[in-house]
C-alpha cells in the first residue's frame, strides 16, 4: 500500500489559530509545522498550536523563517550563514521548550517561504539551516523540496531527510514553485488539489506552469493552512488520497519504517 504524510505549516495567523480556523484542517492531517517566532507566531499561538496537535495526534514540527514579520518571510533576506543559523537555532528551540513543557517533542523541521525556496538551490543556505538545527539536536528530520539540493545538504550533513511535494501550488517547468507574485501560484480548487496529490503519489510528477510533466515524489505533501478556503482543500485532498487506496500515515512512522529517509 502507497503512504504519504499530509502535512500543513500553522500558528502564522493568530486569529486562525484562536477561532478554530486552523483546529477545523487537522482532521485532514498527519503532520504540522509550527511558525516559532521568526516570520510569524509567538509563544502563546505556538502553546496553542501544540496543543491542539496532540488532540487529534499530529507529529509537530518547527517551521523556522526569515525573521522578517513585516514581509511574513515571503521576501529574500541577503545574511550571512552564520546569522542564518543563528536564527533558525533561536526558533527550532523556542519551539522544542514549549513542546516540552507539553510533554511533546520535535520530529523535524521544515523552512518556511523565501528561506525554503532559496535553500533549495543555494547550497550555503541549506548548509546554514542544517547547521542552526544541529545545534539543537540531530534527531529530527529536515524537510525539503523534493527533487531538490537541500535535501542533499541535509543527508550530507547527517539528517533524516523527507521530501516535500504541494497539492495547493502550481510548479515551474525546473521543479520550482511557481512564485506568488503570479495570480496562478496557487491551487484554489479542492478537487484540483486534490487530484495533484493524487499525481504526485501514484506517478511521483506534477503537470507544470505551460504543461511539461516533472517529477515531484514525495513522503509528505504540503497544504498551505493561510492559504483561503485551506480547511476544504485539506479536507479533499485526504479524502481523493484515502479513496484511492493511499494511507495518510505520519512522516515520522513514515521515516522509522523507510531507512532511505
Amino acid at each position: 500500500m502507497k503512504r504519504v504524510d499530509l502535512n500543513c505549516d500553522m500558528g502564522e495567523l493568530p486569529q486562525g489559530v484562536t477561532d478554530g480556523t486552523q483546529e477545523s484542517l487537522m482532521p485532514s492531517l498527519t503532520s504540522v509545522s509550527i511558525a516559532c517566532g521568526g516570520h510569524a507566531g509567538d509563544s502563546q499561538t505556538m502553546k496553542t498550536t501544540i496543543q491542539q496537535a496532540l488532540r487529534w495526534k499530529l507529529d509537530i514540527g518547527a517551521h523556522p523563517g526569515y525573521p522578517d514579520r513585516a514581509n511574513f518571510g515571503r521576501l529574500e533576506l541577503q545574511l550571512p550563514p552564520e546569522k542564518i543559523a543563528d536564527s533558525v537555532f533561536e526558533q527550532v528551540h523556542a519551539l522544542a521548550r514549549i513542546a516540552a513543557e507539553r510533554g511533546a517533542r520535535v520530529t523535524h523541521v521544515k523552512p518556511h517561504g523565501a528561506l525554503y525556496n532559496q535553500a533549495a538551490t543555494n547550497g550555503v543556505i541549506a548548509q546554514a539551516i542544517a547547521d542552526g538545527v544541529a545545534r539543537w539536536s540531530r534527531d529530527v528530520a529536515l524537510v525539503g523540496l523534493a527533487g531538490s539540493l537541500m535535501l542533499d545538504v541535509f543527508r550530507e550533513a547527517g539528517f533524516r531527510v523527507a521530501a516535500e511535494s504541494f497539492a495547493d501550488r502550481r510548479y515551474e517547468a525546473n521543479g520550482a514553485l511557481r512564485s506568488r507574485k503570479f495570480e496562478d501560484a496557487l491551487l484554489r480548487d479542492p478537487a484540483q488539489a486534490g487530484q495533484q496529490a493524487l499525481r504526485i503519489v501514484e506517478r511521483g510528477t506534477v503537470i507544470a506552469h505551460g504543461g511539461t510533466e516533472i517529477a515531484a515524489s514525495a513522503q509528505t505533501i504540503c497544504i498551505h493552512g493561510d492559504t483561503p478556503g485551506a480547511p476544504a482543500i485539506a479536507a479533499a485532498v485526504a479524502k481523493t488520497l484515502r479513496q484511492a487506496g493511499i494511507a495518510v500515515t505520519p512522516l515520522s512512522k513514515l521515516l522509522r519504517d523507510d531507512p532511505r529517509g
